[in-house]
């Protein structure tokens, strides 16, 4: 699952929209968006909360809500790094839930040291490696499962942007650009004023982290491998997709209620939309995108002249009409009926 957040072209807050951590860094009054999918993208669940209700909060409301509703006894709960603290992972543990959630890229070094130390730097493409950390303090300090994945393609993605942002760090230490909050720059201050610096332990930090994703889970490795966590984490995008689709193709926003019972019924109408878009998605092979625009222009019209009633059809282009053949197709399978009733 994961949360979005849709804003409004307001400048007062409510009970229900009000600023918060916005995902487009807006500063609009906003809600915040839930949705829970299956592995391959088909909506389960949505929910709405206040704008500035903190993500770790609603994540669980969420599950419990399905839970109720279809009567589920076990599922595992897969989400980003944002849901990677002490609290938060306890919090899900203590409701009786497995996870797989991102951890943090800073955290390999750490991770890590320990493993290359006893077993040397090398690792192949697509391995991945077993580690465990300590997470939270006190009598809430667990021991929490870590894989770790190392994919070449990563690193050379990783390594141009790290080489792209050492020269920008180089170009201000050296006065070229101005002084600003790049990556690897460090800045300080004296009677002279402001002084920029390249830091180099952070790049060689980070040049270590390249290529490496990490994923934190409490399930057993009786349970899943390494390869099964990692597999299971990357089904996440679907989920990124459906929200990038509902907020664009299917124009989840901007929303223009006020009521918190009409915004409501907007987004029920989203998820009805996106349900339906992934249904013809899966069938017919058809990008969200594409489906829109040819649909779309379908619309007929009925005009009355001298007191008769004429109903003009839309042309069908080939592509189209073969498109509605499908759809009839599959709508007559699901029924029984024959295509076209």
């Amino acid at each position: 699952m994961d949360l979005t957040t849709l804003h409004f072209e307001v400048t007062d807050e409510d009970q229900l929209r009000k600023v918060g951590r916005s995902k487009e860094h807006r500063i609009d009054p906003q809600i915040t968006v839930g949705l829970l999918v299956t592995a391959n993208g088909f909506p389960l669940e949505i929910a709405m909360f206040e704008g500035n209700k903190a993500e770790t909060k609603t994540i669980i409301p969420v599950i419990e809500q399905f839970k109720a509703r279809h009567r589920v006894t076990e599922l595992v709960v897969v989400a980003d790094a944002g849901m990677v603290s002490a609290a938060n992972l306890n919090a899900l543990e203590d409701a009786g839930y497995r996870f797989i959630v991102g951890s943090r890229q800073s955290r390999v070094p750490y991770d890590l040291g320990d493993h290359f130390e006893k077993h040397g730097n090398y690792v192949p493409d697509g391995a991945t490696i077993q580690t465990s950390r300590d997470m939270g303090t006190g009598k809430d300090k667990r021991s929490r499962r870590v894989v770790y994945q190392y994919s070449f393609k990563r690193r050379r993605r990783e390594e141009r942007a790290i080489n792209a942002q050492v020269t920008k760090a180089e170009k201000v230490a050296a006065g070229e650009r101005p002084i600003a909050r790049d990556r690897f720059v460090t800045v300080t201050a004296d009677s002279e004023g402001k002084k920029a610096q390249v830091n180099w332990e952070v790049i060689k930090r980070a040049r270590f982290c390249a290529g490496f994703k990490g994923y934190v889970t409490n399930i057993d490795t009786t349970v899943m491998d390494g390869g099964q966590v990692v597999t299971a984490y990357h089904d996440l995008w679907r989920i990124e997709e459906s929200f990038r689709m509902t907020k664009s193709d299917l124009a989840a926003r901007p929303v223009f209620h006020r009521k918190q019972e009409a915004i409501e019924a907007h987004l029920t109408v989203v998820f009805a939309a996106l349900a339906v878009a992934r249904y013809l998605q899966d069938r017919t092979g058809w990008t969200i995108k594409r489906l829109v625009r040819t649909l779309r222009p379908l619309q007929s019209v009925t005009i009355t002249i001298a007191g008769h009633q004429i109903t003009a059809q839309p042309r069908l282009e080939s592509e189209t009409a073969a498109l509605l053949d499908d759809l009839a197709d599959l709508a007559g399978a699901k029924t029984g009926k024959p295509a076209g009733h």
